[in-house]
């Protein structure tokens, strides 16, 4: 059950009406992480807007669903992983082995997509402050110092996201349900 409250169109503040009209005409129903960031109306039009930022980026739709699932998983957001997963299966169209090593912080098996996950663990680890070899690394896999920052504008997204639901402890819309992500537990 979720910390924060899940508003509807009806009870979300009048500042975060559209944009949750916005999200309901997107997806054809309410996210869960929508419904909680309607209590924030800055906060809902940010993650809407840095969204739609995003996905104007160098970045392919696959490329730009490696670095939210990665980011995702690292921040324990099953929330975020189970809605990725989605967009990456059937929007991204990519390989379901693929998405699997993605969820689960292996190496990928296309080259061009482990160098996205590669980096963006990097990102995360260093806050940004990556070394020259895994720069040049994301570089040496035909990246550009464009498609770098994306994939901080990527990492930034999530964040935000990630953060909300974790914040929130939102469950799982059904609709996300046969795509649950729980983070493996960690020895003490």
């Amino acid at each position: 059950m979720s910390r924060l409250k899940l508003h509807t169109i009806e009870s979300a503040p009048e500042a975060s009406r559209p944009f949750v009209q916005k999200a309901l005409a997107i997806n054809g129903f309410l996210p869960n992480l929508i419904a909680s960031l309607a209590n924030a109306p800055t906060a809902l039009e940010t993650y809407l807007t840095v969204a739609e930022i995003n996905g104007r980026s160098g970045l392919t739709l696959a490329e730009r669903e490696v670095v939210q699932i990665t980011a995702a998983g690292i921040h324990g957001c099953g929330f975020c992983v189970a809605g990725h997963t989605i967009v990456a299966l059937k929007k991204a169209q990519l390989a379901e082995s693929l998405v699997e090593e993605a969820r689960n912080q292996l190496p990928i098996s296309d080259a061009r997509l482990n160098a996205v996950a590669v980096f963006t663990r990097a990102v995360i680890a260093t806050r940004g402050a990556v070394s020259d070899d895994e720069l040049a690394s994301f570089r040496a896999a035909g990246f550009t110092e464009a498609n770098a920052l994306e994939v901080i504008l990527g990492v930034s997204l999530a964040t935000l996201c990630n953060f909300a639901n974790n914040l929130s402890r939102n469950e799982l819309n059904p609709q996300f349900a046969p795509y649950r992500w729980e983070p493996k537990a960690t020895a003490a």
